[in-house]
């Protein structure tokens, strides 16, 4: 077992499939699907550390397509957001929302709350490409950060 793992991290560390993986996961992760991104890049970055821009930027487009592939869906999305109407704190959120406007998609950094978001920035229906822009401010802010921060918790390189 720990044979077949360090191959399949050597094989994701290679930049031809480790950057394509961060793309994939990242992209996948900010839709509603609970999984988290900031592992594949951290350990991308350990590996190969001389990829830490570019893991960086790709796990950030990905995120960000991602995002937008969310606000798409909460565009033609009426149901859900018809029923989180019955709940006054939901209005609240939703009144916030509309008042922040796409600024509001700085926000889809967030753990839980973040995803969603950007599907209901689609629903009432704020400007794709202003939403597009503030979500990639946010997405590339969380992964610079926690990134710099898990290596400075856990410095140096691994070795296979």
């Amino acid at each position: 077992m720990h044979a077949w793992l360090n191959h399949l991290m050597q094989l994701l560390a290679l930049p031809e499939f480790g950057l394509s993986t961060v793309f994939v996961v990242a992209f996948l992760s900010a839709t509603l699907l609970p999984l988290g991104s900031e592992p594949a890049v951290f350990g991308l970055i350990k590996l190969s550390p001389a990829l830490f821009w570019p893991a960086i930027l790709v796990a950030t487009t990905g995120n960000t397509l991602g995002g937008a592939v969310s606000w798409l869906m909460g565009l033609g999305t009426h149901k859900a957001v018809d029923r989180a109407r019955g709940s006054h704190v939901d209005v609240r959120a939703l009144r916030w929302l509309e008042r922040f406007g796409p600024k509001a998609c700085l926000m889809s950094w967030l753990p839980v709350v973040g995803d969603p978001l950007c599907a209901v920035a689609g629903w009432l229906k704020f400007p794709f490409w202003p939403c597009l822009f503030y979500m990639a401010i946010g997405k590339f802010a969380r992964y610079l950060t926690m990134t710099a921060a898990l290596l400075w918790f856990f410095p140096g390189a691994l070795h296979p």
